[in-house]
């Protein structure tokens, strides 16, 4: 059996599974994202570590002796820092932080042969951001740290002893050359920073330790379990689904909504609107964010006041359409493709008569319209797909799966019982334990649910062209 972990961001779950790829039990447990200021995000590790070792207790009690191997997904671009006793100085600096804006301007101001192997956007959050922040506003912290570790890595190490890293949460730190696979020196000289900080690097399934004899009596498994390396919590997910060849195509709907496509090169462009990552096995995938998904659903829910039932039977069973109104969902400014964290949410072209199930309708299809955009973004930078699989748990209403594929003017395959990164993370661990020579030998699930076609939507051009001329007017007016 193998044990997969997921380190996330308000919780971290666990997954055992057997040699046959069949999940046998999961388990989770939730901790808390501190916001001592606003715009901080922030987890004490002891809050981690606890709740991991309750999380595995549960998910092999009965079963921990059979348990071979152990791999890891996790949260990206945060950082811990440890002082020369291998003890956190700080709580973790997560990616939600919003406190390095100067830092990025910092990154923006250097020459362009540096920034360019990157191949990847300034923005806040990223761990690398986060070292300069210390360095600016916790000189004695930062004078103090001698490792700096990605969340999922400080976890690995407090299980086995042994300092490491992976190409995939290397490559969103904004310290890495994506091109090259390598840390980029010659930037991190550039920063100020401390090279000797971060972490050798190995690849994502390879043996980075073995669970220690203190671990293994606090998660009740046996000592000396191979530990792999492990993934960034979306190359994770890809791994879990099976998507590990060129042209394989994501779309994971949930709190925000990110379209993934593994590629089989990277042409790195200054500060692009989408992120280029390594995955398994040396892969590279590019992922464009779209931060207003499920958190503007809930905002507009709010707004309106409005149950999840109305909001459904507003937007899909009431016949009403939106009315000709136009909403920009971009509630906490937007990444892909604007890389505007100013834009803001709006409902124009509002007339008298105009009802609230319009306005709903409205949302549903602003929400759409703003994954389109993304994607045609993505498709002018020579992204291609014939699909995608769709998963994440905002995915789930028919309705609103039919709507996105109309909007796409793609075809959407359902998989959200396919894989996850938790998944994921498992079948790291039986790499790692030598039971799965690469990923080509791991039974990936195949199943998925009918393919959504595409339906007409008459006047779909004309409507994105006004999206994106209302985004275009409202920026030139706010300045």
């Amino acid at each position: 059996m193998f044990l997969g972990i997921d380190l996330g961001t308000s919780s971290v779950k666990a997954a055992l599974i057997d040699e046959a790829g069949k999940t046998l039990a999961e388990a989770s447990r939730l901790y808390p994202v501190r916001s001592p200021r606003p715009g901080y995000a922030e987890t004490t590790v002891e809050r981690w570590w606890e709740s991991t070792v309750a999380a595995v207790r549960e998910c092999t009690a009965g079963r921990g002796d059979a348990v071979r191997g152990i791999g890891f997904s996790g949260q990206a671009h945060g950082v811990v820092v440890l002082d020369q006793h291998d003890r956190p100085l700080r709580p973790a600096i997560l990616w939600a932080d919003q406190r390095t804006t100067a830092q990025v301007s910092e990154v923006l101001a250097l020459p362009a042969a540096l920034r360019l192997p990157l191949a990847n956007p300034a923005a806040t959050g990223m761990a690398g951001l986060s070292l300069m922040w210390l360095r600016d506003n916790e000189p004695a912290t930062y004078a103090a740290t001698r490792r700096a570790l990605s969340p999922k890595d400080w976890l690995r190490f407090a299980m086995t002893g042994e300092i490491a890293t992976e190409p995939s949460d290397a490559s969103m730190t904004l310290l890495y050359d994506v091109v090259a696979d390598r840390w980029s020196t010659e930037l991190i000289e550039a920063l100020r920073l401390d090279a000797a900080m971060l972490a050798p690097i190995i690849d994502s399934s390879a043996v980075a330790g073995r669970l220690t004899r203190a671990a293994a009596q606090a998660f009740g498994l046996p000592s000396g379990i191979p530990v792999a390396a492990g993934l960034a919590d979306t190359a994770a997910c890809l791994l879990g689904m099976g998507q590990v060849r060129p042209r394989a195509t994501v779309l994971q709907v949930g709190s925000g909504i990110q379209t993934m496509t593994v590629v089989e090169r990277v042409e790195p462009k200054l500060q692009p609107f989408y992120n280029t990552y390594r995955g398994v096995g040396g892969s590279l995938y590019v992922m464009a964010a779209v931060q207003n998904g499920g958190t503007v659903f809930e905002w507009a829910r709010g707004v309106l006041g409005a149950s999840w039932p109305e909001m459904y039977e507003g937007a899909f069973e009431s016949g009403e359409g939106n009315g000709g109104v136009v909403f920009l969902p971009y509630a906490t400014g937007e990444r892909a493709p604007l890389l505007d964290p100013d834009a803001t949410a709006s409902w124009t072209n509002m007339r008298l008569g105009c009802s609230r199930n319009q306005v709903i309708r409205s949302v549903f299809e602003g929400v759409a319209l703003a994954v389109r955009d993304s994607w045609d973004a993505l498709q002018r930078e020579g992204v291609t797909a014939s699909h995608m699989l769709l998963t994440g748990g905002g995915s789930a209403d028919p309705r609103w799966r039919q709507l996105l594929a109309d909007i796409l003017r793609m075809p959407l395959m359902p998989a959200l019982d396919m894989g996850n990164a938790t998944l994921g993370a498992a079948y790291l661990g039986g790499l790692a334990a030598g039971h799965w020579a690469n990923p080509d030998d791991i039974p990936f699930a195949s199943a998925t649910e009918a393919t959504i076609d595409p339906r007409p939507f008459d006047g779909l051009d004309e409507y994105l062209a006004r999206f994106r001329a209302t985004y275009r007017g409202l920026k030139q007016a706010n300045g």
